[in-house]
Order: structure tokens, then C-alpha cells, then sequence
């Protein structure tokens, strides 16, 4: 379920109203004629000329005028037509893109077409495709010339993986460019939300799309110019016409105008749905351990054993463990007898999956039968784990399903060799010799993916397995021909990946991973939980920086559709705190990878709770609004802001992520040239976006509280207002915002939470403020003093009472214009600490809540 607040903004937009005054223009669509009809009473709406349907005016919260699709027969039209056509944001017009008045696309081309996304929800949006001379497999056609704008786009590096890139002009855009999200230089961030419109900075999102059999990206040329990809990946699938290949939507808030432009995108496929309708397993709000950064393949049932005892006795217990690859019965082809020489230099033959249970190491020798069953038993009962889960590939296994083997043969696996599109060759050519392209991938019968899926995870469900990680997943796009080609193909698979998990896994148990095209994306209404980038790499000293990067960006698409993972990490590492932290405020799962016995606990313990549980925010990480056409990791002068909500605060990650990103000459990842000394960036309240909507009063004036984690300062900021934060190489800070109430002249309170915890303001579950009589007093001269810049209460009358629930142990902190009169745990007074200079109010909660109790009820009077 959507969280409440994001419940209400859809509520304030839903709000439909019918415009009296028909607007007379002369082009909407150059490609397009849109007609009147006129209604009884003053009422009148317009339609497109497309049989059955109509469009009436809609309005949203931020005043611009959207499109809604209904029936003519439910309003009763009479027959008479007038030629009109709608002022929209998104219009074509001249050959031009035109955004709010904005031109984005010059020169389009006469065979690129427009349709109206007036059906589609409530985002103001339009449609592009393309119509060709001949049918084809692939297409590519410009959309027009693309100057003088910021844009951020999430491309494809690699098959199985987004990255960031940030450009002015259609050249930079990259192959494979999957979202793309555009600014106009217009207008001011900081004074864009109250200007008027025309002074607004107006954001444009493109989405490509599915259609039909085809699947869309997105790229520049060195002309400037945005081209448009269409490939169905089968040699025998072929079209040339397309209407809905690219959507566009407009707006000033560029996280609604991204979020109402998904929700059009769902509308108009209906083959997927949105994070916020999808259900979260548990392992997201408990602390995790994964068995691959500290095993890889050789993972066995003692070293998974091994590994949840470590953590344990360090007071961070795991409550969920990922057995990852390494569990299953697999083997490679047999092999010719040839030449020893020959043999030396082929390459390794690929392993593929030859039977659905566990293989011998996770086998009790004494009970044979028991097989992995084991493991999870000694996992829940010995050591409290409340989810096991298991990895398997897409397809099986890397090598997918290996044909002829009996106990598989009801699979019908067949041998197929990946064709890789073109755009993720140039990204990444090592697969003209990878291990995949050379020995092929046995690929179970699309037919009897649903029977694979139901036998294996019946079986694992049987065995107390919680959940999988599904594997490898892209590979589906480069296996489709002859099948219908690569959407048909991804889709199938997942329909029947979807139906198994809703039937073993009830609490929707599924991890995707190595998932990023959008194949699989526009076709999940299962999954919720996405790793967002690709791989932590311990030993890989460039890849750290990179990583926080990316899975930033990225969750600015992924998000929308499922909670980002942003992937295990080491807690003993140089780079540990700086991986903690941002896992800490992404809103996804939380858990490392570290071998047996070496771990960082002071680290951990900023993390975890003494019972295994995390404070999770409540919404994917995200770059803060002044950053997201900043390149943090390229530009040498930009720091990374990353926001997140928690129910009463907000919670802001900065980080220094200079110095290393994709090269796209040498196709990897490589260290650049930058400045070794800070980078300095500033830190606003506002850079929460929705800080708004964790504070109690519907009238709160914008003034915030902040403390800061490392430093453990604490800055009151008004609105607007911001201060500096200076960062080296691969440093970092964390702060928790709180909206700062005002209980009477002289008396303000904002909480923060479990100060030593990264997430501090995840552990405030409920908080209320109780206005006492006192607050009439505090008006009167003479009442209240001034000691050190601080308001002392000399009243014995009280103010106010600030009531809060507050999860887990630790010390706990406040800002207070005041000191408090005293502080109360349950029925219990408990001693605090004052500092009169900064406001700074901190009370130790000992201990987790007793027996019985999720929270500590918290009194603060004043």
C-alpha cells in the first residue's frame, strides 16, 4: 500500500472538473484532428477523432490541465462536431516538440507520429511512434534535434545493468538509453516552486516503451539529434508501423511528472503494476545476510551455518540469509575425447542445471533425504532466522537447463545462441567472446517454463525456502528468435515466474537481479524488490563511488515499479561506512555479505537493531532535485544528495562519488582525473522533497531542525535557508530533517530519533503534540527567560507534552528551544541531557522495548 501521504496527493489530484470554455487552436498534433462536441447545459468536452473514445479537461494539484479518457455514450454527446483542438503541455507542432512552450525536438520527421495520452491516467502526455517504407525486425528513425536542455538518462552499460549519464544535447545521449528525464535551463531551482508558470523549470520525461513484439531505447547521433531504436529480436518478427513506442510527459515537479507518467505508461500496457501496489516481503525490514561476496560457489552448509553465528554473537543477528549460487545440482556438457593440447585451450565448459534439488553439500549424509531442508531448519530454529532464500537463474542455472539429462527431459530444453542487440555490443563487447555466445544456453520449452517453475519452487517451498533471487534475467532478450522474439519470450517466462511465486512464496518472496531492460520491467506485476545496479565488488577499488552513483540514478526509473536493492557490502572495508550509510536511507533490504568472523560491529550496530531489525524509510533513495542533471561522478565539483522519508522525518545522504565512472571509450569502468581536496555543496530542509509531509501542522512555516550524524551537530535552518558541507573522496555525511513545530512564542520541538543510528528518524513511530495551558502563559513578558540564547521555562505551568512511540534502543535526540521539564519512559522519569547552546536534548533508551511491546512510550513535558 501507498503510504498515507502519497495516498492524499493522488486524492488532490484525482479531482476532475469540466471547462466551460472550449479552447480554439488550430494544430494539437500535426499527425492528429481533435473535435468538439457540444453539451448540454454549459458543460462541454472534446474528443480525438479515434472511434469510442473522448477526452475531457482534468486538473491536478500543480494547475496544469490533463486529459481524461471516457465514452461519449456515458455523457450522452449529441452528433454535432465543430473542428477544435486542446492547448496541451506536450504538443507537436511545426515539426517541433514543444513543452509548456518550451521547444525540446526540432525538425522531427514527417514519418515520426503523435498520439494523445489522454487515456492513460492523469498525466498530461503524448505519444510518439513511427511509420516505415518496408517491415523490419529493427528500426531506427530520428525524433529530432535535442539542444540547449540538462538531461539525465539511465542506459544500459552492460546486458544486465543501468548507469547514469548526464548531457545538453542529443550527441551525449548513450545506446541503450532506457528513461530519460529533461530539464530546461528556465527558472531557478530554489525559486521554482512559487514562481508563475512561464518562470517554472519544467521537466520532460521520455519513456520508451513496449509495443507489441517490439521493444523501444532510446539514443543519440552526432548530429544532436534523439533517435529512436525499435528491434522485436527475431528475424521473422517484423513491423513498420508504430504509434506508442515513446511516451512524454511534462511538468514542474519532475518526481510526480516521472511518477504520473509510469502510472500512464501501466494504463496504457496494463501488463505491469507500481511499486506502491505491489507487496514488500519481509526480509525489507530485517537485517540480511548473503552468502556469495563470502563463499562465491563454494558455499557449503556449515559456512552458511558459520556465518549466522558470527553475526549473532556480535549483537546484530540476521534474520534472513540468501544462500546464493553454489546450492544447486549442476554440470557442464559432456566432452569429446580429443587431444590434451586441444582440451588446455578451450575455455571451461559453462555449467548448466541438471536436476532441481540441492547437490551434495547441502545433503546430510545421514538422512539423504532431508537435502536442503537442513540448513533452513538449523536457520530458523537454532538462530531465530525468520526468511531463508535461495538464487537460481532465470533460465535454470548460467548455462540454463542441460538437454538430455532424464531427470530434466519434461522441460524440453533446447540449445540456444544469444543474439545480442547491437547498442549493448557497443556498450559491451566482451560478448562476441563470451562464455555464452560460444557454448549456447539450454533454454527450457517457453511452453513448460510455468511446470520448471512450479517443480522447482514447490520443492523449495516444501523445504521451508521464503523466497528466491531470480538471476540473470536480460539473457531472455537475446533468445527470442524463432520464438516470437524477445518480448513474447520475456514474457512468457515471467507470467509463469509470477504465477509460482504467488503460489509457494506468499509473502511475494522474489528478488530480481541482473533485470535492467525493460522487457522485464514493463512486464512485472509480481516482483517487488529490483537490485538497482550492478555488483558490489569488494577487491575493485574503482567500483565504490560508481556504486553509490548508480544505484541512486537508476532508482529514479526502478522505483517507480519496485524497491531498489542496493546489493550486499562488507562491513570490515575501507569503503564499509561510506556502502552502511546509503543502504541505510534506500528504503530497500539491508545485508552484507561478510565471511565468517570479519565484520565490522560498531559499523553493524548503526544498522541493526539488538532484535534484527532495521529502520527502514519508507520510499526508494533518490538524488535530492538540485542533482539530478549534476554528474557526481564525472564533473569534479559535484556532490551527491540522496533523500528518503521516514513517517516524521526526512533523511538526506551526502557523498563525495568524484573520481571514477563508465568510460565510454574503453567500455569500462575507469579512474579519472579530480581535484584531491573537498568539494563543497550546500544542504537545504527542502531538499527532502516531501519534508512537508512529515510535519504535524498543516501550517508549518518550513523551518527545520537537522543533526548532523558524524559530527553530532545539530543546525536550526529556516526556510530556504542552507549550509555547507565540504566532503573529500569517498567521504560522506548523514542528516536527519525534521520539521520544527512551534508549540508557543519561545517553544519549539523537532525529534530526530536514535541519534546513532545512520537512520536515525526511522525509529520514530508515532508523534503527537499536546498544547497545556502553559502555552497562554509563555506570551506574557516575563514569563519565560533567556539563558544562552535558550528559552527557560519559569512558569511551573505546562506548555506542552510531546508524546512519541519509539522503536528499538539507543541514545535518543531532540531539538528544544526549551529544556524540557522532564522526560518519561512508560510509567518511569528518565534523567536527559540539556545543551543550552544548541538546543540538543538526548535521553538514553537502554534497552528494546519489554515483552510484548513493539515501541517505548516517550513523554517529553516542556
Amino acid at each position: 500500500m501507498a503510504p498515507d501521504w502519497l495516498c492524499y496527493r493522488s486524492l488532490c489530484n484525482s479531482c476532475t472538473i469540466n471547462i466551460n470554455q472550449i479552447i480554439p487552436v488550430s494544430s494539437f498534433f500535426n499527425t492528429l484532428s481533435f473535435s468538439c462536441y457540444t453539451l448540454p447545459t454549459a458543460k462541454r468536452t472534446q474528443r480525438r477523432s479515434v472511434p469510442g473514445f473522448g477526452l475531457s479537461y482534468r486538473y491536478s494539484a500543480n494547475r496544469v490541465p490533463l486529459l481524461r479518457a471516457f465514452k461519449p455514450s456515458e455523457v450522452g454527446l449529441p452528433r454535432r462536431e465543430e473542428e477544435m483542438t486542446i492547448a496541451s503541455a506536450v504538443r507537436m507542432a511545426d515539426r517541433k516538440l514543444v513543452v509548456k512552450d518550451r521547444t525540446i525536438l526540432e525538425g522531427v520527421p514527417d514519418n515520426v507520429v503523435a498520439t494523445a495520452g489522454s487515456t492513460c491516467g492523469p498525466a498530461e502526455g503524448v505519444f510518439l511512434g513511427a511509420v516505415f517504407n518496408e517491415s523490419n525486425c529493427s528500426h531506427l528513425v530520428s525524433l529530432g534535434t535535442l539542444r540547449d536542455v540538462r538531461f539525465m538518462a539511465c542506459f544500459r552499460f552492460k546486458l544486465w545493468w543501468m548507469a547514469q549519464k548526464m548531457g545538453d544535447r542529443g550527441r551525449d545521449i548513450p545506446l541503450e538509453t532506457q528513461f530519460l528525464l529533461v530539464e530546461t535551463k528556465d527558472g531557478s531551482q530554489i525559486e521554482s516552486d512559487g514562481a508563475g508558470e512561464e518562470d517554472q523549470i519544467v521537466y520532460t520525461v521520455f519513456l520508451p516503451l513496449i509495443e507489441g513484439p517490439f521493444r523501444a531505447c532510446l539514443q543519440g547521433n552526432h548530429r544532436d539529434e534523439l533517435e529512436l531504436c525499435l528491434e522485436s529480436g527475431d528475424a521473422d518478427t517484423k513491423a513498420s508501423s508504430f504509434t506508442h513506442s515513446v511516451f512524454i510527459n511534462a511538468g514542474t515537479d519532475p518526481f510526480t511528472t516521472i511518477t504520473d507518467a509510469i502510472r500512464a505508461v501501466k494504463l496504457h500496457l496494463k501488463t505491469f503494476r507500481q511499486r506502491h501496489e505491489k507487496k514488500l516481503p519481509g526480509i525489507v525490514d530485517y537485517f540480511g545476510w548473503c552468502t556469495w561476496d563470502a563463499f562465491y560457489q563454494e558455499v557449503t552448509q556449515e559456512g552458511v551455518e558459520a556465518g549466522l553465528q558470527s553475526l549473532a554473537a556480535g549483537g546484530t543477528p540476521p534474520k534472513f540469509v540468501i544462500i546464493d549460487d553454489g546450492w544447486q545440482s549442476v554440470g557442464g556438457d559432456p566432452q569429446k575425447d580429443e587431444d590434451q593440447t586441444e582440451n588446455k585451450n578451450k575455455p571451461e565448459p559453462l555449467l548448466r542445471l541438471t536436476g532441481i534439488k540441492e547437490n551434495s553439500k547441502f545433503q546430510n549424509k545421514e538422512d539423504p533425504t532431508g537435502g536442503i531442508k537442513g540448513i533452513v531448519n538449523i536457520a530458523k530454529q537454532k538462530h531465530g532466522l525468520k526468511y531463508v532464500y535461495v538464487w537460481h537463474a532465470i533460465t535454470g542455472y548460467w548455462g540454463g537447463v542441460r538437454p538430455g539429462v532424464k531427470e530434466m527431459e519434461q522441460y524440453d530444453s533446447l540449445m540456444k545462441y544469444p543474439m545480442v542487440s547491437k547498442g549493448v555490443v557497443e556498450n559491451e563487447p566482451g560478448w562476441k567472446t563470451d562464455a555464452l555466445t560460444l557454448q549456447g544456453l539450454g533454454l527450457v520449452n517457453p511452453k513448460n517454463a510455468y511446470r520448471f517453475y512450479n517443480e522447482l519452487h514447490e520443492y523449495l517451498a516444501s523445504a521451508g525456502i521464503d523466497g528466491v533471487k531470480v538471476d540473470v534475467q536480460c539473457i531472455l532478450e537475446t533468445l527470442g528468435a524463432g520464438l516470437g522474439g524477445r518480448v513474447e519470450l520475456t514474457t512468457q517466462y515471467h507470467k509463469a515466474l509470477d504465477a509460482s511465486v504467488a503460489r509457494h512464496f506468499p509473502d511475494n518472496g522474489i528478488i530480481a537481479c541482473m533485470s535492467h531492460n525493460t522487457d522485464a520491467l514493463y512486464c512485472s506485476k509480481q516482483t517487488g524488490v529490483v537490485r538497482a545496479s550492478d555488483d558490489f565488488f569488494p577487491r575493485d577499488p574503482v567500483s565504490h563511488t560508481i556504486h553509490i552513483a548508480a544505484v541512486a540514478y537508476n532508482s529514479v526509473f526502478l522505483g517507480e515499479i519496485m524497491q531498489p536493492d542496493w546489493d550486499m557490502f562488507h562491513s570490515l572495508h575501507p569503503a564499509a561506512d561510506y556502502h552502511a550509510s546509503a543502504r541505510a536511507i534506500s528504503g530497500g533490504p539491508i545485508y552484507v555479505s561478510d565471511p565468517p568472523g570479519k565484520h565490522n560491529f560498531e559499523i553493524l550496530r548503526k544498522l541493526v537493531l539488538p532484535d534484527g531489525s532495521v529502520l527502514r524509510p519508507r520510499l526508494p533513495g533518490r538524488p535530492t532535485r538540485d542533482c539530478l542533471f549534476s554528474d557526481p561522478a564525472r564533473d569534479g565539483v559535484s556532490l551527491l544528495k540522496i533523500w528518503n522519508m521516514n513517517k516524521y522525518t526526512g533523511v538526506i545522504g551526502v557523498y563525495n562519488c568524484q573520481g571514477a565512472a563508465w568510460n565510454s571509450t574503453e567500455r569500462k569502468n575507469t579512474f579519472h582525473e579530480t581535484q584531491s581536496g573537498a568539494i563543497t555543496g550546500v544542504v537545504r530542509g527542502r531538499d527532502v522533497h516531501l519534508i512537508a509531509h512529515a510535519a504535524t501542522d498543516p501550517d508549518w512555516t518550513g523551518d527545520c531542525a537537522v543533526y548532523c550524524h558524524k559530527s553530532g551537530e545539530l543546525i536550526t535552518l529556516p526556510h530556504n535557508a542552507a549550509f555547507p558541507v565540504s566532503l573529500k573522496f569517498l567521504e560522506h555525511e548523514i542528516f536527519t530533517v525534521t520539521p520544527i513545530k512551534l508549540l508557543a512564542p519561545g517553544f519549539s520541538f523537532a525529534p530526530f530519533g536514535l541519534i546513532d543510528m545512520f537512520n536515525a528518524g526511522g525509529a520514530i513511530q508515532e508523534l503527537r503534540y499536546e498544547v497545556k495551558k502553559g502555552a497562554q502563559l509563555s506570551e506574557l513578558e516575563g514569563n519565560c527567560g533567556v539563558d544562552e540564547g535558550r528559552i527557560e521555562n519559569r512558569s511551573t505551568e505546562l506548555v506542552s507534552v510531546v508524546h512519541m512511540e519509539v522503536k528499538g534502543c539507543g541514545m535518543f535526540g531532540a531539538y528544544s528551544s526549551a529544556k524540557p521539564r522532564k522526560c518519561t519512559v512508560g510509567s518511569s522519569e528518565l534523567d536527559f541531557e540539556y545543551d543550552s547552546s544548541s538546543g540538543l536534548v538526548t535521553l538514553n533508551l537502554s534497552h528494546m522495548p519489554e515483552e510484548g511491546q513493539d515501541v517505548h512510550i516517550v513523554k517529553v513535558e516542556m
